[in-house]
């Protein structure tokens, strides 16, 4: 028999599965599944694990045994683990944990049927002060003003600056605009001594930095 919470008891929570952990959240099955065989079908159903997290109450709901009480169960878990990323990038410097920034931002946004182009301002120490979502656009194509993130900086007196934005499309390369709207917020930042320290792209399927490819200009 299944019994992911004595396994979590023994052997921590990295060594259950990710059906494991989501049967914990279930609590009980539905008549002849357990609540480990009822999670392996709805990972199969959605296909991986951040699409489930990502799904709608609708979706959710339609299927036999999930309730509303489940869905909103899986949605606070998951804002939990966001907000823990948001944390601790305010607390830490963006260079003393890079890899929370990219889960960060996949957490935050990978999964979105929409363009959406957010901007980390950061401090003097390179910490977070505040994740904003300036722009959003449709399945393809999101209208981005260097003015008004240039506006928005100065507003917080940002020391630094990381943009970011999501290809709905699944491909998380960088188009010929997104390679010249980093040039051109990179010089209008430059203006007022602003660096801007990189543009990640972000998909549900991958990740882009400008910055890890060598393609970020700050001189």
């Amino acid at each position: 028999m299944d019994q992911p919470r004595e396994k979590l008891r023994a052997l921590g929570a990295a060594a259950l599965t990710d059906a494991e952990l989501l049967a914990i959240f279930l609590r009980v099955g539905v008549k002849g599944k357990s609540a480990v065989t009822l999670a392996k079908d709805l990972l199969h159903h959605f296909g991986n694990l951040p699409r489930l997290l990502s799904c709608t109450s609708e979706e959710l709901t339609q299927i036999h045994g999930m309730g509303i009480s489940k869905w909103s169960q899986i949605q606070a878990a998951y804002e939990l683990v966001k907000r823990s990323l948001e944390e601790t990038l305010s607390q830490d410097s963006v260079f003393s944990s890079p890899s929370y920034v990219k889960e960060f931002l996949q957490a935050k946004f990978g999964r979105l049927p929409h363009e959406v182009f957010l901007c980390l301002y950061l401090d003097s120490r390179l910490h977070l002060m505040e994740c904003q979502e300036l722009f959003r656009g449709s399945l393809t194509h999101t209208a981005v003003y260097p003015r008004e993130i240039l506006k928005e900086a100065l507003s917080r007196n940002a020391s630094a600056l990381i943009v970011a934005h999501n290809h709905p499309s699944g491909n998380p390369l960088p188009s010929i605009a997104d390679q010249e709207l980093t040039l051109a917020l990179t010089k209008a930042l430059q203006l007022v001594d602003i660096p801007l320290l990189d543009h990640c792209i972000v998909s549900n399927s991958g990740f882009f930095s400008f910055s890890d490819a060598g393609l970020m200009n700050n001189e």
